[in-house]
């Protein structure tokens, strides 16, 4: 897979896909990704992508001509190189997801979704009160990472990232680890259930006695009751 993403901050991303599983996944070739400034695609003296609203207001908004053209240029750019992915896909542009609060909400789906069927995915980050709605005729998707406002898309793109990269063939060491986690379709789309690791006893409390039986029948009864209880304490609008 290619991730692009077009931002006024590129440098915002350099820490992030340098370390942990998304260097990883790009060492093992599974995905490479490149950040892109919208500044690039200016064409007055002062690199300007923003200006102030019709209609008055506060703020100011993102316009819509370095966006188009960004997007239009980083979609003839060429894929990545399949014979180096897992899955073989024919070459494909990318699929353009604007990330702002309007967006619908990122979802496990979404992220199972984008990892199985992109090749490409390009993700436009918002910044002051928003894009110019014309942008939009160039979005395939948009994206909001939750109910509350940040000063740009860039942090919810680095979330829908990791969320794709992680959930690619070979990135994760241990394929099962992506099976019965929250949210997933084999945990009925309940959260996890706790965990537990040594020692068996810390500062008076035990692990659970039936993690420690062997029986894997009761186990997995355990797991499921315990799993349905923190959904219905903390998530009860996933029941």
């Amino acid at each position: 897979m290619r991730i692009d993403v077009l931002s006024i901050f590129p440098g915002m991303f350099d820490g992030v896909v340098n370390e942990s599983i998304l260097k990883i996944a790009q060492e093992k070739g599974a995905f490479e990704f490149h950040a892109h400034d919208l500044r690039d695609w200016t064409s007055d003296t002062h690199r300007t992508v923003d200006d102030s609203p019709y209609g008055g207001g506060a703020g100011m908004v993102m316009k819509v001509e370095p966006l188009a053209k960004a997007i239009e240029d980083i979609a003839a750019l060429g894929n990545v190189d399949s014979s180096k992915l897992s899955l073989q896909k024919p070459p494909q542009k990318p699929y353009v997801v604007f990330m702002a609060p309007v967006g619908m909400p990122f979802t496990q789906k979404i992220a199972h979704d984008y990892a199985a069927q992109h090749e490409r995915l390009l993700l436009v980050c918002g910044r002051y009160e928003g894009f110019d709605e014309r942008a939009f005729d160039w979005a395939d998707d948009c994206l909001s990472v939750g109910d509350y406002v940040l000063a740009g898309g860039e942090l919810p793109a680095m979330i829908v990232i990791e969320a794709v990269v992680r959930l690619l063939p070979t990135v994760l060491g241990n394929a099962e680890s992506i099976v019965e986690e929250s949210f997933s379709e084999q945990s009925a789309g309940l959260l996890e259930h706790p965990h537990y690791t040594r020692p068996s006893s810390f500062r008076g409390k035990a692990v659970p006695e039936v993690l420690l039986s062997g029986n894997h029948a009761e186990i997995e009864k355990w797991r499921r009751s315990t799993a349905l209880e923190r959904t219905k304490q903390r998530r009860p609008d996933l029941l």
